[in-house]
């Protein structure tokens, strides 16, 4: 994870955890979920955050737990939702995680928080954590030109999608598609996709 985007996150952990789950709910991600996710299947949220979608996705028949670099927002995730699991884990280790652990991985616009160099193997790494058989999803903001800073100071790296589709070459694409959240009401791009069996 960029080290400034990080310290922005564990520095305002409770003013963004505050401003995401004022946003109106991602029903665009839900829908989508519920399509293509394993129901009832082991799922990891990779950048979680303060827990939202983790929460969404147990109380809908997914048993999710939640990962995120930043401690801060795992402490906001923990308060709100404290029967839940969230653990310290950052791209593109994941330390301590297992291959073919989890049924359905989901990462919500997260990479463009990387460095470039570090998109390729973050990517090849969760989709390692996939079963045979399961599904991965994968969105992130999309920045035209050259990389960008927000006024927290937070990374928002622009790179092509190209990068992205080679690290899932072997698997089945099930979407791809660039849109507006319905949740944040920015350009994302999403892709989901399917690991061979």
């Amino acid at each position: 994870m960029d080290r400034a985007t990080l310290a922005a996150y564990d520095k305002d952990a409770a003013a963004f955890a505050q401003d995401w789950h004022d946003q109106p709910a991602p029903i665009d991600l839900q829908e989508i979920v519920g399509q293509f996710f394993i129901k009832g299947g082991a799922t990891a949220d990779i950048g979680c955050g303060s827990g939202r979608e983790v929460a969404w996705l147990n109380a809908n028949g997914f048993r999710a737990e939640g990962l995120d670099a930043s401690e801060g927002l795992l402490a906001e995730a923990r308060v709100r939702y404290p029967k839940l699991r969230f653990t310290q884990a950052e791209l593109p280790e994941l330390s301590g995680i297992a291959a073919n652990s989890f049924d359905n991985v989901l990462c919500e616009t997260v990479i463009m928080h990387l460095d470039p160099a570090l998109i390729a193997p973050s990517v090849r790494r969760m989709f390692e954590l996939v079963r045979p058989g399961g599904v991965f999803y994968l969105s992130w903001r999309v920045t035209r030109g050259d990389d960008a800073r927000d006024a927290h100071g937070r990374l928002y790296a622009a790179f092509d999608t190209s990068l992205v589709r080679s690290e899932l070459a072997a698997a089945e694409l099930l979407l791809d598609a660039e849109v507006v959240s319905a949740s944040s009401g920015k350009v994302i791009h999403r892709i989901v996709a399917r690991k061979r069996s």
